[in-house]
């Protein structure tokens, strides 16, 4: 089992630049790919992007491609999110989620019912 916790959201002018952090206690970290989802008000959580067990293989979501690097330090146990030129529809609450699950196209780990252990989530606003 592994526990999630997000950290890092805040409030954020358009064409900023923020990072969020996933912290994960599981002695077992390496075997997990991580995801970011968001929710934004009014609407249904999104799939952000995902990095494998590894770290050398990440899938974003188009919307965010280019702007948005997910990696991780298997060292620390932590996940990260650099969100560069943030704009307002980006506004939501984050979430990091773990998957046990293994596969060779990360394109196919953006559905979150591959997704068995989810964080609080952490706020992310980005004023116009």
């Amino acid at each position: 089992q592994i526990q999630l916790a997000e950290s890092g959201g805040g409030v954020v002018q358009a064409g900023g630049s923020l990072s969020l952090s996933c912290a994960a206690s599981a002695p077992s970290f390496t075997s997990y790919s991580i995801a970011w989802f968001r929710r934004a008000p009014g609407k249904e959580r999104e799939f952000v992007g995902v990095i494998n067990w590894s770290g050398d293989s990440t899938y974003y979501v188009d919307s965010v491609n280019g702007r948005f690097t997910i990696s991780r330090d298997n060292a620390k146990n932590t996940v990260a999110l650099q969100m560069n030129g943030l704009k307002p529809e980006d506004t939501a609450v984050y979430y990091c989620a773990a998957s046990f699950i293994t596969a060779q196209t990360m394109a196919v780990m953006k559905y979150d019912f591959k997704y068995d252990y989810w964080g609080q989530g952490t706020q992310v606003t980005v004023s116009s």
